[in-house]
Formats: structure tokens, sequence, C-alpha cells
């Protein structure tokens, strides 16, 4: 304290340094603000991030960033800990499915002034809004995609579809005829189990993943879905249900891609780059995903890969702003974490570096330019507590699979206690 302050007694010091620094970011004796940012990701992604933070503090020599870093599995559990024990971080990394929680429950501070946002996409700005106000910037832009590896197609004497009129059906059908052309060396493709392909494959029927605060897809639909994974199964299209399920809690590292075991797969397209290093580099393209017979629209869209957000607690949230702005808005930044985060939400920064992208990375460009009169709307935020519905989703989708319940069954359950949960 200056001169002429109250003077503190050690142990009150103590316990006010704790509550200062336990909350949010600190402030260090030479006056340097210290903000405390959560991420996830690769050991790739902490080190791209890691030289994008050293520029940032050369440009502002008085803000320190302090990392918190995890793989994914163990993220949101560390993150939900931090938050209830008011140790919440001043910059914290999201998913689409977790915000309208952490904004809801006063978590988040409103972005709506203090980041530059003119050159993101309006509708995809939107997805960070809730109730009027921006509580999350997107980082980049992906699309929940069909993965194909063409060599391994053509090796076992099939053709490309033409993904443009495509269906269910062919998909399976194509699957079953790779897997039976390599001799069952090469499956015809991976199994996803992940909501975004339901999402896809419910607006392709005229349905939403959620209505509100329910789910808004039918019985008929989700039997419909799981209908697909049995066929596959059934046709050695995929590999069982039990290496199937084993594979979707992996990550494409240990793909089917990646052992070269696989021609077909789901994925988000800026997974695309590390699809193709973990496969060791063969050639892999973006498809269209199949339609339902007779579907008006394919139902695919574009998501933000993730959203940076400000803890609405942090006593420095200028700086926090400051940081946000840099990752998204900065050129120096854009050339540094590239697409890892979504290709750029910023036109700016996307025109700045996409002579620089890998190659695998302009093909997803390419591909998202190509089909970008055909997506729909970007969703809005789910409902609360929507980041448990994936593990529901598996946890039946298991069932039917392994035939403990009969579609009927699971599909009511299901439903019943998805809306229990995100009404709660």
């Amino acid at each position: 304290m200056g001169p002429g302050k109250k003077t503190w007694t050690a142990a009150l010091l103590a316990t006010a340094v704790l509550m200062i620094t336990g909350a949010c970011g600190s402030e260090g004796a030479d006056g340097a603000i210290t903000l405390r940012f959560s991420y996830w990701g690769s050991d790739a992604r902490q080190k791209m991030t890691q030289e994008a933070i050293k520029r940032f503090e050369a440009k502002n020599p008085d803000i320190d960033i302090e990392e918190e870093f995890s793989g994914f599995g163990t993220y949101y559990d560390t993150l939900a800990t931090r938050v209830a024990s008011d140790q919440t971080p001043d910059v914290i990394t999201l998913e689409i499915r977790g915000l309208r929680e952490y904004a809801e429950r006063g978590t988040l501070a409103d972005l709506s002034s203090a980041v530059d946002t003119a050159d993101i996409d309006g509708k995809v700005l939107a997805t960070g809004a809730i109730d009027g106000k921006q509580f999350a910037i997107p980082t980049g832009v992906n699309a929940w995609s069909l993965v194909v590896d063409p060599k391994a197609v053509k090796d076992a004497g099939q053709r490309l579809p033409d993904d443009t009129t495509w269906t269910w059906d062919q998909y399976v059908d194509l699957a079953a005829k790779i897997t039976a052309g390599s001799g069952g060396k090469v499956y015809g493709t991976q199994q996803s189990f992940n909501p975004a392909f339901l999402q896809i494959f419910a607006a392709q029927r005229g349905e939403s993943l959620y209505n509100g605060n329910k789910i808004g897809v039918s019985p008929e639909t989700l039997k419909a879905w799981w209908a697909i994974h049995q066929k596959l199964i059934r046709t050695k299209g995929s590999p069982d249900a039990a290496k199937s399920i084993e594979l979707g809690t992996q990550g494409e590292d240990r793909s089917l891609f990646a052992t070269r075991n696989g021609a077909m797969g789901m994925w988000w397209s800026n997974q695309l780059g590390s699809i193709n290093k973990a496969a060791g580099g063969k050639e892999v393209d973006l498809l269209r995903m199949p339609k339902a017979q007779g579907a008006a629209a394919g139902g695919m869209f574009l998501q933000p890969a993730m959203f940076y957000t400000a803890a609405a607690k942090s006593p420095h949230q200028a700086a926090a702003a400051k940081f946000i702005d840099f990752m998204v808005n900065d050129p120096e930044a854009g050339a540094i974490i590239l697409s890892d985060r979504g290709l750029p939400a910023s036109s700016k920064v996307l025109a700045a570096v996409r002579d620089k992208l890998p190659e695998t990375d302009k093909k997803t460009l390419a591909f998202l330019e190509e089909i970008k009169g055909e997506l729909a709307d970007s969703p809005a935020a789910p409902p609360k507590r929507a980041s448990a519905i994936e593990a529901v989703l598996t946890r039946y989708t298991n069932e039917v699979l392994f035939d403990r319940m009969t579609p009927d069954e699971a599909a009511q359950k299901l439903i019943t206690e998805a809306n229990a949960l995100i009404a709660g």
C-alpha cells in the first residue's frame, strides 16, 4: 500500500493477496498484469500458442500470459472445478456446447464493444451471443464433413461418389464394397457417434437437434440414424460394434485413417491437417455428407471450432479483451496459429495467411468456399448442460449396437433422459 494508506497486518495482507490472485489474473510488483489463459489441445497446439503468446507479450510488455493447458479429456472437469472454487481464468476457451451454461451462470463478460468484430461474418459471430450480449468471440470456422482416402477407394476397385447427389444407402453400399474389394484389409468407413452427425442427419429430415430446452429429434429419426450404424456393421462396411465404439473414444491419430485401415470417416474440417499427418501424409479429401432420400437440404453448417471468452470477475477485463483481440484479429497471430483453431474467423486474417496455409488446409478452405452457398445458418448456442448430451447419446447408441436395447426403447429413454438433463 502507498503512503497514507491503511496499514495491513501480515495475515490480512496474505488473505487479500489470495483473494485477488485466486479469482483471476494478478498484478505484479512491477505493475505488469498477469492473465491466466485456459485452453486444451495437442502438443503441437501448445507449441504454436506459446509462440503467439510471446508475440503478444512483446507487443504488450505490461501484460504477461500464464497458460493453463490440458488435454481435451480433462479440460472441462478442471475448468468447472476452478470456476466453482472462484479460480476462474481471465481468458477461457470454450466450445459452443458449453457456452450457454457458463454465460447464464454469470461466469463470462460481455465483449460486445471490447473486441473488434468488424471482419467476422455476422452469422458466425452470432453463435457467440446470448440474449443480445456477445459473450464469446469465434476463433475460426469448420464444418462436419466426410473425409475420404481416394487411393484406398480406387485400390478397392471403387470410384469416388458424386457427393452432390449421394444418399445414405449409397454411402453404406460403397463402404461395404470397399471392405470387400480390399479383401477385408481396409474398412470402407469408420463409424462416428458425434452429435454433429446426428444434427445434420436430423436437418435433412426437417428436424433440429434442439428445440429450445428440449431435444428436437424425433424417435423415428434416432432409429433411422442408428439403422445406418447397424447396417454398416452388418455389411462389414465398418468394424464390428466393439471396435467401432473403441475407435469412437480415440483421436484421429489412432483412427483407421492413421493406421491406413480405413477409406472414409467423419471429422470436423479443421482436423484434415492432423488426419493427414497422422496417416503419414497420404492424400485425403473432403466430401459433402450424404443425404436422406428426397431431402431438400444437406444440413451441413459452419460452426466455430472454439471461442475465446473473458471472465466476468476478472479485474483486468480490458487486458483480457486486448489478448483476445490479438489472437483473433492480428495477422501475426494468424500466421502462427493458421487453421489450428479453424480457418480464421477474421476475413482480414484469412486473407493474410491463406497463401501460408499447408496444402491440406488450402484444400479445406477450397471445400468450404465451394459449399458455402449450401450451408445452413450456424446454429445458436445449445441449452445449458448440452455438453453432457454427447455422453447420453453415446451410451444409448452402445445399447442399440450391442443389442441390449431395441431402437424403440433406446430412443424413448434417450429423449426422456436428455430432456430432463437440459431442462433441469
